[in-house]
């Protein structure tokens, strides 16, 4: 065999090729860059599937031993620091290989790969590597659900008003519109479980597409990993990503309703709401106007939005025409893994941070309630008189036109004059032009009063302290 041949024949596929990779190609190739971040799970993996080759007879005590301990010093390695890559470790798997090699000798370490591949070999690493992520992720959505519900009964006597449309609509607590997030986040922590489920099925044992045949004891290896379930087709198991996108979708909608979170707080933050004002720690200056203080924490989460679903998008772009079973374009899942799992840790951290030190102003709130968003309360105070409440809703316009014509809020006008519109008004009708009062009577689970703000906060409190991944 000639040089080159002896340079193509190192490589895990080299033996049937004659001629070095352009090296333009050698360097698309490679994967090594990006996927040496899983040197955990695929060590982990290895050690797995030694012990099960020795199950199997195909190695002996002796051989599992060796590869064993190699296999330690080669984690050993990796978490010092020290492990040395080199210029012909295309990926993680060949790296590790190939320093197993240097360690405890090629007769033995070329036995670990008997009947495996690496297209079963890395989708295990991938899943290995999202399970635990899902944990951090599991812990993060429970810090930054902590931080609101913590916000939301410190402040539970702040009113403000509610809006649709972006137009100011009714009373609301603003603990009822942390709480919104709340429940939406803590929805989106607890979806965490059906997808931790799609994650925990083991493909190794799949080979390249068409199984393992020598009698590999893949339930063992399940067992041995930490996975629940073995997949239940090879072809399928190689080429399947379709978890990778489920990773994908759950942070996209995360990204979503975080995007929406700090779009309100932007505006509440502005002066012309004035509602809350971000901690420094969390805003940034102008480098043109000294008065400037800047959202950009909020406006960097509303941004990375955009990203992730492009990430998400592009990703799915990638898996629709591909044929069945391993493609070299899989190598790109981890790219997009990587990057919207790194951001979105961020995000939620950020996010969490900004919750726990803004400061918010229960006056501007208060000044920014004005008596024409009780108008509903009107049309209520005529339905608990007996009146159907389309005709109270009607009644209720004409008083809102009636302080229209005369130039004055609703509070002002006498009660003749409501009387005027309907005989239904009595001495107490004063008592709708109260905002707390307002809020009150929405005691209904889920709504604003105290004691349901009050509720919610301690139903999510309770939620979010179980343990929903081990």
């Amino acid at each position: 065999m000639d040089g080159k041949a002896q340079s193509e024949g190192g490589k895990l596929w080299g033996g049937r090729f004659s001629a070095d990779n352009d090296p333009i190609m050698e360097k698309f190739n490679k994967s090594i860059d990006f996927d040496k971040r899983m040197w955990r799970e695929d060590i982990k993996g290895s050690k797995a599937y030694a012990i099960s080759l020795s199950k199997a007879s195909l190695i002996t005590k002796d051989e599992v031993s060796s590869m064993l301990k190699g296999l330690d010093a080669v984690h050993d390695e990796w978490e010092a620091e020290s492990f040395e890559i080199e210029q012909s470790d295309e990926d993680i798997h060949t790296a590790n290989e190939r320093r197993l090699s240097e360690i405890i000798g090629p007769e033995i370490a070329g036995k670990l790969h008997t009947g495996r591949s690496r297209n079963d070999q890395v989708v295990t690493d991938v899943r290995l590597w999202i399970r635990q992520e899902l944990k951090t992720f599991s812990n993060l959505m429970k810090l930054l659900i902590t931080s609101i519900t913590e916000r939301a009964k410190q402040d539970i006597n702040a009113l403000m008003p509610g809006y649709t449309h972006m137009q100011r609509a009714q009373p609301i607590r603003w603990s009822h519109w942390l709480m919104s997030y709340g429940s939406a986040f803590l929805r989106n922590w607890q979806s965490l479980i059906p997808l931790h489920a799609k994650i925990n099925i083991l493909p190794l044992g799949s080979g390249a597409l068409a199984g393992n045949p020598f009698n590999i004891d893949r339930e063992f290896l399940a067992k041995e990993l930490g996975f629940n379930e073995i997949s239940l087709n090879s072809l399928d198991a190689t080429g399947n990503r379709d978890f990778i996108a489920d990773v994908l979708f759950w942070l996209t909608q995360l990204s979503c309703q975080l995007s929406r979170f700090a779009e309100d707080l932007i505006l509440y933050s502005t002066s012309e709401f004035g509602y809350v004002k971000l901690s420094d720690a969390y805003s940034t200056g102008s480098s043109l106007m000294p008065q400037k203080k800047n959202a950009d924490g909020l406006e960097l989460i509303r941004g990375k939005a955009g990203t992730i679903i492009g990430r998400c998008m592009g990703f799915m772009a990638t898996m629709k025409g591909l044929p069945s079973t391993y493609n070299k374009d899989l190598q790109e899942d981890k790219i997009v893994l990587f990057d919207v799992c790194d951001a979105m840790q961020d995000v939620i951290q950020i996010a969490s941070g900004i919750i726990a030190t803004l400061t918010i102003n229960p006056e501007k709130m208060k000044s920014a309630l004005s008596f024409d968003m009780l108008a509903t309360d009107v049309a209520y105070y005529l339905v608990r008189r007996g009146i159907a409440f389309r005709t109270a809703h009607n009644l209720a316009g004409q008083v809102v036109k009636a302080a229209e014509t005369k130039g004055c809020s609703m509070d002002k006008l006498s009660l003749a004059e409501l009387k005027n519109i309907s005989p239904k008004f009595e001495e107490g009708a004063s008592q709708i032009w109260n905002f707390e009062n307002s809020v009150e009577q929405y005691a209904a689970s889920g709504g604003t009063s105290r004691s349901s703000v009050l509720n919610q906060i301690a139903k999510v409190e309770k939620g979010v302290k179980a343990d929903i991944l081990i």
